[in-house]
């Protein structure tokens, strides 16, 4: 398994090793021993599966607060992601800033996005699935969010904006300056 902090080095891009014969191939995509060495805690207490039709289908920028904070263990398993996180815990040297990384089913990575983030990602691909594991239970009283093009954050997103497909719910969220102390460091 090779383990990659990126920029922000609390964010961690993830390859899992494929091993291949005439059949197909076999990964350990989730080993609790392994992946705690490499930083990555758990426990995990949920997976999630999404399915986006269309190329530039964008969700998030999302967290939670409070007991049910969420850290975010994502891969995809069908086609190919944009995936961001972005720093929201007030009094981290690297507040308010981001990360990327493309996910795709054909370069077996997996990022690893800790509380204290908001997450988000973009389709670049027809017919994709996401499925991610999560360390907190859904709590809908506690979701926060971020607009997906708030300029202070500066996503280079690889779609352009008449591309992007969001959800309602998405389309209203505040910008970051406009959020109250999501978390603290």
């Amino acid at each position: 398994m090779n383990v990659e902090a990126l920029a922000i080095p609390a964010v961690k891009l993830i390859t899992p090793p494929r091993f291949r014969d005439a059949r197909g191939f076999f990964s350990e995509t989730w080993n609790q021993g392994r992946f705690a060495d490499a930083g990555i805690p758990g426990p995990f207490i949920q997976d999630n599966h999404a399915v986006s039709n269309g190329i530039g289908v964008l969700r998030g920028l999302h967290c939670q607060i409070g007991p049910n904070a969420q850290g975010k263990l994502v891969r995809c398993v069908k086609g190919a992601i944009y995936d961001v996180a972005v720093d929201v815990r007030h009094g981290s040297p690297t507040f308010g800033q981001y990360v990327g990384a493309q996910i795709s089913a054909e370069n077996w990575t997996q990022i690893w996005v800790p509380p204290g983030f908001l997450h988000g990602y973009c389709t670049l691909t027809e017919d994709t699935e996401v499925i991610y594991k999560v360390t907190g239970a859904y709590d809908k009283a506690a979701e926060r969010g971020a607009i997906w093009n708030d300029p202070d954050i500066g996503i280079a997103w690889p779609v352009s904006a008449d591309q992007v497909i969001l959800s309602d719910k998405d389309k209203v969220l505040p910008r970051l300056r406009d959020l109250p102390v999501l978390f603290n460091v």
